[in-house]
């Protein structure tokens, strides 16, 4: 059976969002890492927003992308321990 697009986005979306409300900035403020992780931020963050446009648009393909992009930017920045999670299904920690 093949994938049920407009589930999918609102998957993405919830995990999107989810992800953004658990990733705290990490590194101390001071820090270039902690300019490294408010730019990982912005950009999920972005694309969070982007996706909701598309999604407001009925433009449900662009949307899942910039889900999964943004998505990618948080669980990057957790790999590199930019942001503290402790969630291993929203993040691959």
């Amino acid at each position: 059976m093949p994938a049920d697009l407009n589930e999918k986005v609102k998957r993405y979306e919830r995990l999107l969002r989810e992800a953004l409300q658990k990733a705290e900035v990490s590194p101390i403020e001071r820090s270039h890492m902690y300019k490294i992780a408010v730019d990982y931020r912005t950009m999920a963050t972005s694309y969070y927003n982007d996706g909701i446009h598309f999604m407001e648009s009925d433009d449900p393909v662009n949307a899942l992308v910039c889900f999964s992009y943004g998505h990618a930017w948080l669980d990057a920045g957790a790999r590199l321990g930019l942001f503290d999670v402790d969630d291993d299904v929203l993040f691959t920690i």
